[in-house]
């Protein structure tokens, strides 16, 4: 019944901010985490927004240029991201959380217990 559709992904330039956005239908109390996969990568953390829609995580390298968000309203999730560089490329993939663990252990990607299909976003001049 849970289905997350994301959207806002695309080539962008170094420099230049892109929010993505993860619609979710089915779930209104959830915990929702952000991750991303380089190429060649493992899957890595980001960002998270407790069940409360307050407390959030971050990770390093992305901390003072993220912003995670959620509107209720349109039952709709964002990433606001900002003076993206090349580094950031990858795919990124929401997934909510409706155990207590997403909000215990944000940063584990077991702790979620569904996925978006992922949305594209290569940083390249």
């Amino acid at each position: 019944q849970v289905q997350l559709a994301e959207s806002g992904g695309g080539l962008v330039h170094p420099g230049d901010s892109l929010r993505l956005s993860c619609a979710v239908s089915g779930r209104r109390s959830y915990a929702v985490g952000w991750f991303r996969q380089p190429l060649w990568k493992e899957r890595e953390f980001v960002a998270a927004l407790g069940m409360n829609g307050r407390r959030t995580t971050y990770a390093a390298s992305v901390k003072g240029r993220f912003t995670i968000s959620r509107d209720n309203a349109k039952n709709t999730v964002y990433l606001e991201m900002n003076s993206l560089n090349p580094d950031d490329t990858a795919v990124d993939y929401c997934a909510l959380g409706l155990r207590g663990d997403s909000s215990s252990y944000p940063e584990t990607p077991a702790s979620y217990d569904y996925w978006g299909q992922g949305t594209q976003v290569p940083v390249s001049s």
